[in-house]
């Protein structure tokens, strides 16, 4: 069963103090609970660290030594935390930095209410979609024993053989990401294909050879396609 609302804690990563406010007080009259408030990009960084909240509003555009952007890649890679950026404006190569941290969502200044909430509601459904054993993986081991000798780190992305690395694409990196979440169990198509490409409909013939490219790289025995419904990774 999925969270309720007051149980969903969201940090707000804002340095106009007025709007941080003004977003802790929609936020409390939507129903949901408040990880905290912070200003700049480290702080944001120590409070995942230590409170790992549900979701993070984050502007791209924080005061001090690192950007919005900087603090999103980090919360995303190190812990899954589905961010929603606001901003005033944002050009190309902004955009590009923000895309790191795969987002769920954009709010551009001014925004209206409804639109937060609307997002809100979208971003954290993606999230339970693409991820829905991600609260047991947080507490266990990061890392995952395959057959053959392989070991996949669900935190950092790496997959090595033997201690040496297998490279891997991005695309790659996701497709063993949202395997491992449910290790030894199947994962649907639509499921997998949503996930790494964020598109409505799904190519399976673009999934498929993804995979395919991927079985040159390492063992057979890691992945098995389970007929008309998806794919598994052998534990």
């Amino acid at each position: 069963m999925g969270k309720k609302n007051e149980d969903i804690k969201i940090l707000v990563v804002e340095d106009e103090t007025i709007l941080a406010l003004q977003l802790k007080m929609s936020l409390q009259k939507f129903g949901y609970g408040i990880s905290g408030v912070e200003a700049t990009a480290n702080d944001a960084m120590r409070h995942v660290d230590a409170n790992l909240p549900d979701m993070v509003l984050l502007d791209i555009h924080l005061k001090g030594e690192k950007s919005g952007t900087e603090a999103g890649r980090y919360i995303w890679q190190n812990h899954h935390i589905p961010i929603i950026y606001l901003t005033s404006y944002c050009d190309n190569a902004t955009i590009k930095m923000a895309m790191d941290s795969e987002p769920y969502g954009y709010l551009s200044k001014p925004f209206r209410a409804n639109d937060l909430k609307a997002t809100l509601q979208a971003a954290w459904y993606k999230h339970t979609y693409f991820h829905p054993t991600l609260e047991l993986t947080r507490t266990s081991n990061p890392l995952i024993k395959l057959p053959c000798n392989y070991i996949f780190d669900r935190t950092s992305g790496v997959l090595t053989c033997k201690d040496q690395s297998v490279k891997l694409t991005g695309n790659e990196i996701k497709f063993f990401q949202i395997l491992s979440e449910s290790a030894g169990n199947t994962v649907s198509f639509e499921q997998i294909s949503a996930y790494i490409y964020r598109e409505e409909s799904h190519d399976l013939s673009r999934l498929r050879n993804l995979v395919y490219r991927l079985r040159q790289k390492i063992d057979a025995s890691l992945l098995e396609n389970v007929f008309e419904a998806g794919y598994r990774l052998n534990v």
